[in-house]
């Protein structure tokens, strides 16, 4: 399971690899932009059914380790904040972006 500190990571790894190599075609960057961000958001719905299961497990009597419990809704609600500033982050890019004279 990944934390919202690794899928940052992830992230940024994912654009400094592009970033790095020179003779890329957009295409291809484009599918490379797009399986990490799929990736990306396929750990985050991973994560959340992961503290989903745990707290239905622990409602109905499966589970006894409520730290575990609350250690995975943390981490769930960790990605989902950072999953949530990324995307704010993308928006106020593109808006800056759509601002500039050309």
């Amino acid at each position: 399971m990944s934390t919202g500190i690794q899928a940052a990571n992830f992230v940024e790894h994912s654009f400094n690899q592009t970033a790095v190599s020179p003779k890329i075609s957009p295409g291809k960057a484009q599918h490379q932009f797009a399986s990490s961000l799929k990736n990306a958001i396929n750990q985050l719905n991973a994560s959340q059914i992961a503290a989903d299961v745990k707290t239905e497990a622990l409602v109905n009597g499966e589970i006894d380790d409520l730290h575990d419990v609350m250690i995975t809704a943390k981490k769930a609600s960790i990605t989902l904040n950072t999953a949530v500033e990324v995307q704010k982050k993308a928006v106020d890019a593109y808006n800056e972006i759509m601002r500039m004279q050309i």
